[in-house]
């Protein structure tokens, strides 16, 4: 059977072909942007795999023998479900790599934003030697962290934020009280967070419902010294609304690592922001994940296979 891999950004696809190969089945690859690359490359796909390509209506309509899709990654923005669904084609994701990196990346956007890191090193580079913060900095051990959904990612923060003293409360109506005094996070609605956080994490899939969940009207309810932090989806937060709010000092600060227009142009004005850190999508990377991804796809396009 034949596996097509319609785009990726690794080093090489030996891990791939090694894995399906030696099942028996051939491996087809490409580096596709649109969708009529991708229709055109998928017809006869038995399994596909996507990295970035878009998967969508049109190209699932093209393929006459597919028995399954694997996205290289967690999320699944570029896959259209609704039309998989349809034709009865079922959609897998990689959701267990890489946990413990971007955890590890949260938490370090967190200090890197709470801690005043980048802006002090401004300061300093400007010819200013002082021995306090730019801004108000609330204890790490005093402040309260929230999370928007609590998964795997999700939890390791909060393991790691307690090891620090922080209170952590959380948002995420798919957990029980039960399983929330299991992990020592409190429950809290949304506007319960947007009122008390010093820092909110966003940890939560890119739906319509939670498109743009950061706004300008629930950056207005935090306080003034709240910091946000995002290694989920860009589009969680409102380019435009974060920045109005960063620059007027609705908020303390902002650290991202994911954005809504990926790559950032040189001269975006996100960059000018103030109280700002950003990372380019690399919450995700270790000398490890990179493996590890292309191998649990591989292993699912098999298992895809074999059904």
């Amino acid at each position: 059977m034949k596996v097509v891999i319609t785009d990726w950004n690794f080093p090489n696809i030996d891990v791939e072909r090694e894995i399906i190969e030696g099942a028996g089945h051939t491996v087809v690859d490409a580096q596709c942007k649109t969708e009529e690359e991708v229709a055109t490359l998928v017809k006869d796909a038995d399994v596909v795999i996507a990295q970035w390509a878009p998967v969508k209506a049109a190209a699932i309509a093209a393929m006459t023998q597919c028995k399954g899709i694997v996205r290289y990654g967690i999320g699944l923005d570029n896959i259209d479900l609704t039309a998989a669904k349809d034709k009865d084609i079922p959609v897998a994701n990689v959701p267990d790599y890489c946990l413990n990196e971007v955890a590890d990346h949260t938490v370090a956007l967190m200090l890197a934003a709470q801690r005043q890191i980048l802006s002090t090193w401004d300061r300093i580079n400007q010819g200013t030697w002082v021995i306090t913060s730019p801004q108000t900095l609330p204890p790490l051990r005093q402040s309260t962290l929230a999370l928007i959904g609590l998964g795997r990612i999700s939890q390791r923060v909060a393991s790691r934020a307690q090891a620090f003293g922080m209170t952590v409360i959380a948002y995420d109506p798919g957990l029980s009280e039960e399983q929330f005094a299991e992990l020592g996070v409190a429950s809290a609605t949304l506007e319960e967070i947007w009122e008390s956080a010093d820092v909110v994490s966003l940890h939560c899939p890119l739906v319509p419902a939670t498109h743009h969940l950061i706004n300008a009207e629930v950056l207005a309810k935090m306080k003034a010294t709240s910091i946000v932090v995002n290694t989920s989806r860009g589009g969680l937060v409102s380019t435009n609304d974060l920045m109005d709010a960063l620059n007027n000092g609705v908020i303390g600060g902002a650290a991202l690592d994911v954005v809504e227009e990926e790559p950032l142009s040189n001269d975006h004005p996100l960059l000018k922001a103030k109280n700002l850190v950003v990372t380019s999508h690399t919450a995700w990377h270790s000398g490890s994940s990179i493996t590890e991804l292309q191998t649990l796809a591989a292993q699912k396009a098999v298992e895809l296979l074999t059904v």
